[in-house]
């Protein structure tokens, strides 16, 4: 079960802050195929890491079957991505001097590779229908092909926990479908639970969970929004965890009050941005080196 509770994510853009998640509650039940939708700057992928433990919250509890990763030191979080999370990118992230059976193996390079991992890569590449390509490296493949190849990446550890960001952004139609296919036949397989971030509504099924996100909240069914809290009750200020009486800019739909965890599905979208004055941190560069996904060894390939 992964529970996200009133988390908010600030970070500063040039001269001001921006709000990329405010007071965003949902759940999401072990096992599930789950969407996360809307507008481009709505959140989307910034709630994506921050599961991934890619990001931590600027406030908010994230608790994945009931171990709260905000708590987690740096050690125990790459523990938790390098052991528990499988990554899915829009780019594929794939070493270019690397065959696709080396790349399958990525995640156990550091700390060396097993006749078992091997296998078990071989097999996973097989059921992509890349058993005839164990020896190209990315150049030689087809971007599907490629994208295939990430797929069996993010799941040869049997990843409890399964992210993947505009999986199929840069493939046609055709090849998207076929991406969704394997990914959902994968995700039965492996009873992992899935999450996506997606524009393309129309690879949702009726049985999904769909998370719809609009200027960093959750918009429940109906088109309204779900809790937004501050900690203390009171108005962002000049400083996302301050509690003064700071001038706020927002535009796009108000807030709703709500004391539940919302039931996270929607199909309302509209577009917005909510600003805050400036100061602080800047936003971390994302995605951040793949080696940091699952690893904490240095000796990994960087050249990605």
């Amino acid at each position: 079960m992964i529970s996200v509770v009133n988390v908010w994510k600030t970070y500063r853009s040039g001269t001001r802050w921006v709000e990329a998640l405010r007071g965003l509650s949902c759940q999401i039940e072990r096992g599930r195929f789950a969407f996360i939708v809307g507008p481009s700057g709505s959140g989307k992928s910034t709630l994506l890491y921050l599961l991934g433990a890619i990001d931590r919250p600027t406030r908010g509890e994230i608790l994945i079957d009931g171990k709260n990763l905000v708590a987690m030191s740096e050690a125990m979080q790459n523990l938790y991505r390098r052991e528990q999370v499988g990554f899915i990118f829009q780019s594929f992230n794939l070493i270019s001097n690397l065959s696709a059976l080396e790349n399958v193996l990525v995640p156990f390079l550091p700390r060396g590779v097993t006749a078992e991992q091997k296998q078990a890569a071989v097999e996973l590449l097989t059921e992509v229908g890349l058993g005839d390509r164990l020896d190209h490296r990315p150049y030689q493949l087809s971007g599907g092909e490629q994208q295939r190849v990430a797929i069996a990446r993010a799941l040869v550890k049997r990843p409890l926990l399964l992210l993947a960001d505009e999986p199929t952004g840069e493939l046609d139609s055709k090849t998207g479908d076929e991406i969704y296919r394997i990914l959902r036949s994968m995700q039965r397989s492996f009873q992992t639970t899935l999450v996506v971030v997606t524009h393309d509504r129309r690879f949702i099924t009726p049985d999904d969970l769909v998370l719809e996100i609009q200027d960093g909240q959750l918009v429940e069914p109906g088109g309204t929004m779900a809790s937004m809290t501050h900690a203390n009750g009171q108005g962002s200020g000049d400083h996302p965890s301050g509690n003064g009486d700071g001038e706020t800019r927002s535009r796009g739909l108000g807030a709703k009050t709500a004391e539940s965890v919302p039931d996270c599905s929607s199909d309302a979208s509209l577009a917005g941005e909510h600003v805050v004055r400036a100061g602080g941190p800047t936003r971390p560069d994302l995605p951040v080196p793949y080696d940091r996904l699952f690893t904490t060894f240095p000796q990994l390939p960087h050249n990605i």
